[in-house]
């Protein structure tokens, strides 16, 4: 059967795997640092995470905030406290600014367990902190930046974190990384597009054109001064356009539309045209 490129597929075969194990190890830590994309917080967000987490204590991390005007990000986080009921802070794996406070925070959620497990007359441990989220969120940068190494293994490609590692942060903070877990299904064809516009989606998942045109669509109805300003447009938005402006032209003088889309998507992860939340 040809596969329609018009939706966006994904057959993850180690993402149960990965929430399997994700259960198993809730048992060894005191809370849970969620991480998800500053410019999608809802879309980003594991839609089953509060069912995995039950009642462990979380900290939702908005990373990637420099991508984001910071009064429409203030907002978000008040949004997201009072609806998941945890504290929000902003992050930026570029920036080591609030790496302490981050850490404080994860501290001071795991104390509780902590106490509970002197009183049973055992010693104090360091605190120890499982890391969640989506593929590409950017957990693994923020770990690093946190150990100031690079223990944990990194890319800018989608599920690069295969397998859990703990990394020692301080005498009171121990971090268990994982990988990044997606829904085994994407029935919200929406939701899964905006994954894609961020990279969080493998890139053998869609088509950089549908993507790209997906994208234009949206920002041209939201953000419609920022895309003709950047690319150079009058009126007319369209993937087309942004190629003649540009002069990126095959044989025959049509736009290069392959071309054109790689850049727009590379254009829109780095905040060039603009800093947006999508959601």
């Amino acid at each position: 059967m040809k596969k329609d490129k018009t939706h966006i597929h994904w057959y993850p075969g180690h993402i149960a795997k990965a929430e399997r194990k994700l259960k198993e190890q809730l048992s060894l830590v005191d809370a849970v640092i969620e991480v998800v994309d500053a410019r999608l917080p809802l879309s980003s967000s594991y839609e089953n995470i509060t069912r995995l987490l039950g009642q462990k204590p979380r900290l939702i991390l908005l990373n990637k905030s420099d991508l984001v005007e910071k009064c429409d990000l203030n907002k978000w986080v008040n949004i997201l406290e009072e609806d998941r009921h945890s504290p929000v802070m902003l992050c930026d794996a570029k920036n080591s600014n609030n790496l302490n406070v981050i850490v404080n925070k994860a501290v001071e959620l795991s104390e509780p367990r902590i106490q509970e497990i002197m009183k049973k007359g055992l010693l104090r441990r360091p605190a120890r902190v499982m890391v969640v989220g989506m593929p590409n969120v950017g957990k693994s940068s923020i770990i690093n930046k946190l150990t100031k190494s690079s223990k944990t293994k990194i890319g800018a490609k989608a599920g690069v974190t295969r397998q859990q590692q703990w990394v020692r942060i301080n005498p009171k903070l121990d971090l268990l990384d994982t990988p990044g877990i997606i829904p085994m299904k994407q029935e919200n064809q929406e939701a899964a597009m905006k994954l894609a516009f961020v990279n969080s989606v493998s890139e053998n998942a869609y088509s950089n054109e549908i993507v790209a045109r997906a994208l234009v669509d949206l920002l041209s109805v939201k953000y419609p001064k920022n895309l003709k300003e950047y690319y150079g447009l009058d009126d007319s938005i369209s993937v087309e356009d942004i190629a003649l402006s540009r002069n990126w032209i095959v044989s025959g003088g049509t736009p290069d539309i392959e071309r054109t889309s790689a850049y727009i998507l590379r254009d829109f992860r780095e905040g060039k045209i603009g800093k947006f939340i999508l959601d």
